[in-house]
């Protein structure tokens, strides 16, 4: 039986039991060189596995089932709300309430929670159509695919980025360094290769298969391709990485217990994809195309966990920051507001992602772009966890055991000098535990790395979101700001007037006076033969003036402001008459 029929019987909701059952699948597992059989049972994986049942079966809490679930008018069965499609602005928001109360149960530290990759699902579903333009039966396996998910309630995984071999070499040059598609027969696609960092694998029922920004568009057509296979396909091996909730030498670790969601490589021994399990192939352009479209609603769950994990940054610092007294110092005060307003300003994302929401061609209602929003969330990733070191500093690094608070003989001791303000040694020791497994150990350290890198390649990210930014209106007002400005004839004739203005304007017109008077003669002090001296601001041009002790001299020396020299007229207002001082 292919995807393509109809399911005999589809399974609906998922329930705690069924999931641990279903993972008993003879998958080839491996941890630290062992083959696992059923992670659910095996102390590495059983506390993640058993939170993950606890959460599907608040699906089946009357309490709760309106919001986690809804029902399929197709089939009448009642599947979760994640993979619900939605079409209008107010299904996306009850999506959103959904995602909030999935990811506020998990205190924001499950990246890939059912919830994330339901959305993906949700996402190739939406991009059916472009699939078909490729080839009819990729979109018809795309719809087939998300309807057998949605209607199994299915656990997903995801596998994007290559494995860190040489990347300065192409893929062309040394096969190993991508999965590729070996070859194409009657029953479907050969690959072969592997695929880094494949979070939840070890915990989920099925993967999906497609390729990052930084890989979409290959030298080589061989290497693009898109699949999902059930995680026991004959063929894949999975190896997990080491656990990060152990409780070794006494103390508790309840964050990484629970929320350890593990990272695991995935090896494709030349695996046999079906042809209904192959969604896109040799495509690289369309490959690009479709990596934001499929995640442009998980890109917005994303969203909704982050600032729960900011919420719970948060709290922790409060709590840790009163526990010791100094909550009400203005640097901490300071560092804790900075907290609270990334929290705040991923409320703005979301409700801006609601904003510019529209219904994309495969009539869903999709959010607004989100990436200039993810890149500064992984930017303040890290101050975000350095607030909490710094307000709890040296006494995330010292605290007791359950061992040690249980010895009578370190007891008292630790009742005098390890208490805090109002708190009590032994619940003091717990919550700084807690904060040092969100931000200092194993734990802590993967989830701030988490956060920095599972957005994708941030340089890339900035880069184009620089390249597709409007910046047109505000360039062109700037261009006209630093233009060089248009000279009338007017404007050039007035500026030739003004060049060519006497320096001594009152001895010009004194001149002319003297000149119109009754029975003038020559102009006063010229004398035959008698060359102009030079002028005296302009060198290279001779004045007017006539020889020393003349008028025009007289009318030079008035306006150098020298004793006996005639009052210069107004410039405001009428001429004054020259008076003799």
């Amino acid at each position: 039986m292919t995807l393509l029929d109809t399911p005999a019987a589809a399974r609906g909701l998922l329930t705690g039991d069924r999931y641990r059952a279903e993972l008993d699948d003879g998958r080839e597992l491996y941890l630290d060189g062992t083959r696992i059989g059923n992670p659910a049972e095996h102390p590495a994986f059983r506390p993640a596995a058993d939170e993950l049942a606890r959460l599907v079966d608040l699906q089946h809490d009357p309490d709760h089932r309106e919001l986690l679930t809804w029902k399929d008018p197709d089939t009448g069965l009642r599947l979760a709300r994640a993979y619900q499609p939605p079409r209008t602005l107010e299904d996306l928001r009850v999506q959103r309430r959904s995602a909030e109360f999935w990811h506020a149960e998990a205190l924001g530290q499950q990246g890939r929670s059912p919830a994330f990759m339901a959305s993906i699902a949700v996402g190739v579903y939406d991009f059916r159509h472009r699939l078909a333009t490729a080839d009819p039966r990729f979109g018809a396996n795309a719809e087939a695919w998300y309807r057998y998910c949605a209607e199994n309630d299915l656990v997903l995984s995801h596998a994007l980025g290559d494995p860190q071999i040489d990347r300065s070499t192409d893929p062309v040059d040394d096969p190993d360094l991508a999965l590729r598609v070996l070859e194409e027969n009657e029953r479907g696609i050969v690959v072969r290769g592997a695929k880094q960092l494949t979070t939840l694998a070890p915990l989920a029922h099925e993967v999906l298969v497609y390729l990052s920004a930084s890989f979409a568009e290959r030298r080589g057509e061989q290497f693009v391709v898109w699949f999902a296979l059930p995680l026991n396909t004959p063929g894949l091996v999975t190896l997990a990485r080491e656990p990060l909730g152990g409780e070794s030498w006494g103390h508790a670790h309840p964050l990484g217990a629970r929320y350890d969601e593990q990272d695991a490589m995935l090896f494709f021994d030349d695996v046999l994809v079906p042809w209904d399990r192959v969604f896109l192939l040799r495509d690289g352009q369309l490959a690009r195309e479709g990596l934001g479209r499929i995640n442009a609603w998980s890109a917005y769950v994303g969203h909704i966990r982050y600032r729960e994990r900011l919420r719970t940054l948060l709290a922790t610092a409060t709590l840790v920051a009163e526990s010791i007294g100094v909550d009400g110092f203005r640097n901490i005060q300071e560092d804790l507001g900075r907290l609270a307003g990334y929290a705040e300003l991923t409320e703005y994302f979301l409700d801006a992602a609601e904003a510019r929401g529209a219904v994309t061609d495969g009539g869903l209602f999709a959010p607004g772009d989100t990436a200039a929003s993810r890149v500064w969330s992984a930017e303040v990733a890290g101050s975000a966890v350095e607030i909490v070191r710094r307000i709890g500093a040296s006494g995330l690094l010292i605290q007791p055991t359950a061992g040690d608070l249980a010895h009578p003989r370190l007891r008292p001791h630790l009742d005098r000098y390890m208490r805090g303000k109002g708190i009590d040694a032994e619940r003091k020791s717990r919550l700084f535990r807690l904060a040092w497994e969100l931000t200092g150990d194993g734990f802590g350290q993967r989830q701030d790395l988490y956060e920095y890198v599972h957005r994708g390649d941030l340089a890339r990210n900035r880069i184009n979101i620089f390249r597709r930014y409007d910046q047109s209106a505000a360039r062109e007002r700037l261009l006209k700001l630093v233009a060089p400005p248009s000279v009338t004839p007017r404007r050039a004739s007035r500026d030739h007037r003004v060049r060519r203005r006497d320096p001594v304007p009152h001895a010009r017109g004194l001149r002319r006076r003297q000149q119109a008077a009754p029975g003038a003669g020559p102009r006063l002090g010229a004398r035959p033969g008698h060359r102009r001296a030079p002028h005296p601001d302009r060198p290279g041009q001779r004045h007017r003036s006539a020889a020393p002790g003349g008028a025009g001299a007289a009318a030079v020396a008035a306006a150098r402001g020298r004793p006996g020299a005639l009052r210069a007229p107004h410039r405001g207002g009428r001429r004054a008459p020259p008076v003799a001082r």
